[in-house]
């Protein structure tokens, strides 16, 4: 043994301080921005069955979520919106009154300083649950961006900080970037769904937004999940076309395409850490089979290392609780 050279890691890990001295990658509260679904109507909290901890809540209730979350440190929130009223345009995305709209007034006006993130798409709104105008059963791209912008022109008069666009339609970036500009919204950024898959775990959400396709699926606009130099062409074309901030969804699976983005561009990068993903943690964590708070910021952790800026999750206040206990 005596005639042994090797290196001694162990040396940097003997002790909880030790390791904290060395720690290359740090979560915070102020990281992670939370998704809200707001309903029309008084006095509801409705729980989603698939996604236990989250609920859609009306606009009475929504101050007191505002508050719980500043009170955790949590500065962002990202708004979606569950209308009464759908139909085959979606209209209720881009009305003035829509609830999106009224929530992100309400938000601004109580909390000024809390960054509001408008989610800017159409599935939510239309009857056949897609992200665009359809036609003979085929979604239609240049129809669809009219309409985009329309909503995120409606969204920044309403109050939001940042336009949010999670449709896919080619183009999304340039026709909502011109429609702010054209109306005097210059300053508002777009964080653009840049890199987003058609992915199997999105599911839980769709109960949550009510947004489920009634036909097809939504693999003609978003991305094959096997294609990984197609996800530096896309988001190659977000900045070209003006984004702000770009998007890679899910997050857990696709850690090595948020490290090319990052790698590839000087833009802040979002990780969405999406329903599915949520949703089996909570699962596996209520049979017992993890440990719900280690498991969550150790993932939270790995989307930050692999090149995340921010993280919109589901699990953001218990994430803050845990970070302030630690």
């Amino acid at each position: 043994m005596m005639d042994l050279h090797f290196a001694r890691h162990r040396r940097l890990r003997s002790s909880e301080g030790m390791r904290a001295m060395i720690r290359e990658t740090f979560l915070r509260p102020e990281d992670f921005i939370y998704p809200i679904f707001v309903v029309e109507g008084e006095h509801k909290r409705k729980a989603v069955a698939s996604m236990p901890g989250v609920e859609q809540v009306s606009l009475d209730h929504l101050n007191g979520e505002m508050q719980e979350l500043l009170d955790l440190g949590i500065r962002s929130v990202i708004v979606f919106g569950v209308p009464d009223h759908k139909d085959a345009v979606g209209s209720e995305a881009y009305h003035d009154h829509g609830i999106v709209q009224k929530a992100i007034r309400q938000i601004k006006a109580g909390f000024p300083d809390l960054v509001v993130v408008a989610d800017t798409c159409l599935c939510q709104y239309t009857d056949h649950g897609h992200c665009g105008v359809i036609e003979e059963g085929k979604i239609l791209n240049d129809p669809s961006l009219d309409l985009l912008a329309r909503t995120a022109v409606s969204q920044a008069k309403a109050g939001a900080d940042i336009i949010a666009p999670s449709n896919m339609m080619d183009g999304f970036v340039a026709a909502i970037r011109k429609g702010l500009d054209e109306n005097g919204f210059e300053e508002i950024p777009v964080m653009s769904y840049a890199v987003k898959y058609a992915s199997a775990f999105y599911g839980p959400f769709r109960d949550a937004a009510h947004s489920t396709p009634q036909f097809g699926d939504r693999k003609t606009y978003q991305m094959d999940p096997a294609n990984r130099i197609e996800a530096i062409r896309e988001a190659e074309s977000d900045v070209k076309e003006g984004a702000d901030f770009l998007i890679v969804k899910p997050a857990l699976s696709y850690l090595d395409i948020m490290r090319d983005v990052k790698n590839s561009f000087s833009l802040p990068v979002v990780a969405y850490n999406v329903s599915g993903e949520y949703s089996m943690i909570k699962a596996a964590a209520q049979n017992g089979w993890v440990d719900e708070r280690a498991i969550v910021l150790e993932k939270l952790t790995s989307m930050k290392r692999a090149g995340a800026d921010l993280i919109i999750t589901y699990h953001a206040k218990d994430a803050a609780r845990w970070l302030k206990e630690q």
